[in-house]
Parts: C-alpha cells; structure tokens; sequence
C-alpha cells in the first residue's frame, strides 16, 4: 500500500466536499435561501455521508475494504460532476449533494481500515493522520478553488472545477491500493458479537466522543467560511487589501484547512510517542474554547480573526485521526469494520444536524450576536468530547 498516492485520492476526491461551504454567501442569494435551507443542504450531504460510512464499514468486514474503496471512488467522483452540472437551485442541491454524501462514505473508512490491517501499532496514528491530513488538503483546494473561482468565473465554475478534482482522486486511488490483497478477516457469527462495542468502556467512550467531535466540526466547516467572507469581505476589497474574492478566499482555505492539515499528521505521530488520550484531551479542550469565543470575534482586525480561525481550524480537526486511531485499537479486527459503522453513523448523524442548527439560531438571532450564540452551540459538542477523552482509561492497550 502507498501512502503518498493513498493522501494524494484522498486531497483530490475532498476537493468537492467543502465547495459548497466555500460558495455558500454566494449560492444564498442566487438560490434564494434562509439560513435554515443553506444549512440544510450541508446537513444532507452530512447526512448522506453518515449513512455511507455506516453501510460501506460493515460490508468492508465483509468483502474487504480494498475492494470497497475502489467502487466507491468512483462513484464519487460521478456524483460530483453530477451534482456540479445539475445543481442550480436549493432543491436540486438538497438531492444531488446528498447523494455525493451517500458515495463519500466509501472513500473513507475503508482507507483507514487499510491503514489499521497493513501497518504496526508504532507507525498507525500516523498513517491515519496522512489519512485524515489529505482530506484536510483537499479541504484547502476545495476552499480555494470554489471561493476563488466563484468571485472572477461564477458558482457553476467552482463547482466543475471542484468535481473534476474527484476523479483525480480515483485514479491516485485506484494507484494506491494497485497490487493490495484484500485480506478480509473472518467475522464472528454471534449477534450479540457484532454490538460488543457497546460493552466495552473505552469504545462506548470514543463513540460518544467521535459524537461531540462530529457536532462540533460539521458546523465549524459549513459555517466558518461564511463567517469570514462576511467579516473579512470589506478588507480584501479593491479599498482594503485588495486581493480580492480570490485572495480572500485563499486566506480562509489556508486558515481553516492547511491548519487541519498540519493537525492531522502531527497529532497523529503525537499520539504515536504520548498516547491517544493525552493528544484526545488537549485538543477537544482547545476546540470547545475556540467555539465558545469565535463567533464573537468578527470584528477583530483581519490580521487576529484569520489567526484565531487557524487556531480553530487546528484543534477541530486535530483529534480527528487520532479519535479513529484509538478506535482500531479497541476492538477486535474482525469487528472493526462494524465498530466504524456504527460509530459514524452516530457521530457523523449527529453532526449533520449541526449545520442546520446552527443557521436556525442564526435566523432566531440576527445582527452579530446571532453568530456568537451558534458557534457557542456548537462547543457543546468539543465539551463532550474533552469529557469522554477524560474519562479514558489512562494507559492505551491496542488490542491484536
């Protein structure tokens, strides 16, 4: 297996996923959208791709997730050049972007289910941070395209462009996994077996972690770049710094995403040399403090706003591969695939609601205050996550 060529489908099959949020001020106003239907069209393809993960996790157990994650490329990649041909209205979005969430699902678990079955316990936080640090790549060439290619092109650009992007991400991933056997490890019978997650304290604790995390990060990635296109709009103007929409939206894919990036594959090893749960802990704390102050920053000098947003953007994503990490550690490799099924259905479920909610308080709450209060909602979910990292057990024992 191929780790450069495993980041390099998983920058190029994200570049769609964060195009909608990156031109959402814009799509706004040409589809004719409250806060409440913009959110629901993320919560949709988060949706979508909650119940992709739980379906594609529990058939990889069963027939291999190398298998799994090539059909799945694919199908992604034609989704999204679906969904940035036809979309051109909230109900036309609301359809197609939920079945890009339904095939994205496919590109993921199966990834790190690769990851866990092909590298030893010292090497396997960072692998999957490589994992999740693509993703958080393709995050910044999703931004930067859809946000740049939308202020001097138009939308329906961005989003050929971001599509297109995809099927980069197939055929780098059909690379990565050329060559692989397919090991599929025998599965135990007994239905009690296929829930022992339940029975089990540390993976109950992930899960409802992985819960909090998702709540959180869904909304910091649907909303955050609307935030600062609004805040920061005026500044990268001909009469400001001019740069531009292009530059702005530049700063945001750098600030919000390049640090998810950064966050992924160094937490990642930092979980490899102090242990899951100490890395768990200080980046679920940080998180809940950045959502509990951002939204009350949008006056702050652009210089402060984008370096707070950095910060947030680190510590959001930073205990993502190390949260899936410690999961392929709890339990057993015959149950692994079920395990991340259910964990993302839950998870990824709950943080599907998050971008919906948070435009709904947004509606509740015009002016500047509205923003304070919904990125305060969702650091309930970091507080979540920072108790069930406390509550771990303290010595990390991956299990054969």
């Amino acid at each position: 297996m191929s780790i450069p060529l495993l980041f390099a489908s998983r920058l190029f099959m994200t570049a769609i996923f964060m195009t909608y949020p990156a031109c959402l001020a814009t799509l706004v106003v040409a589809w004719d959208m409250t806060g409440a239907q913009a959110g629901l069209v993320q919560t949709g393809f988060s949706a979508g791709f909650a119940v992709s993960l739980l379906v594609t996790s529990w058939i990889s157990d069963r027939l291999g997730p190398k298998r799994i994650f090539a059909w799945f490329n694919w199908l992604s990649a034609t989704a999204a050049l679906a969904f940035a041909l036809f979309a051109r209205s909230y109900e036309a979005a609301l359809v197609l972007l939920t079945i890009v969430g339904l095939t994205q699902g496919g590109t993921y678990t199966p990834a790190i289910m690769l990851v866990a079955r092909n590298l030893p316990p010292e090497k396997r936080g960072a692998g999957v941070g490589w994992v999740v640090g693509g993703m958080s790549a393709g995050y910044v060439l999703s931004i930067a395209l859809g946000a740049g290619i939308t202020a001097t092109v138009g939308y329906e650009a961005a989003l050929v462009v971001s599509a297109a992007a995809t099927v980069l991400g197939a055929l780098f991933g059909a690379g990565a996994v050329h060559g692989l056997r397919d090991r599929v490890v025998a599965t135990a019978g007994a239905m009690a077996g296929k829930f022992s997650l339940l029975k089990d304290r540390r993976s109950v604790l992930l899960t409802v972690g992985y819960m909090g995390h998702c709540w959180e990060l869904f909304g910091v990635w649907t909303w955050v770049p609307a935030f600062l296109t609004i805040s920061l709009h005026g500044h990268f103007s001909a009469g400001g710094i001019g740069l531009g929409g292009v530059g702005l939206g530049i700063a945001i894919a750098i600030a919000l995403h390049l640090s998810g990036f950064v966050a992924s594959f160094s937490m990642g090893r930092a979980s490899d040399l102090v242990g899951r749960r100490a890395v768990l802990i200080v980046m679920a704390a940080l998180g809940a403090i950045c959502s509990f102050s951002f939204g009350w920053a949008g006056g702050w000098a652009p210089i402060l706003l984008l370096a707070f947003a950095t910060l947030y953007g680190f510590t959001s994503v930073g205990d993502s591969g190390v949260l899936s990490t410690a999961m392929t550690e709890s339990v057993p490799a015959d149950r692994l695939g079920r395990a991340l099924g259910v964990r993302s259905i839950l998870g990824i479920g709950l943080g599907a609601v998050a971008p919906a909610s948070f435009g709904l308080v947004l509606d509740l709450s015009p002016g500047a205050s509205g923003w304070g209060w919904a990125f305060a909602l969702l650091g309930l979910g970091g507080l979540i996550a920072t108790v069930c990292a406390l509550l771990l057990p303290r010595h990390d024992r991956p299990i054969a």
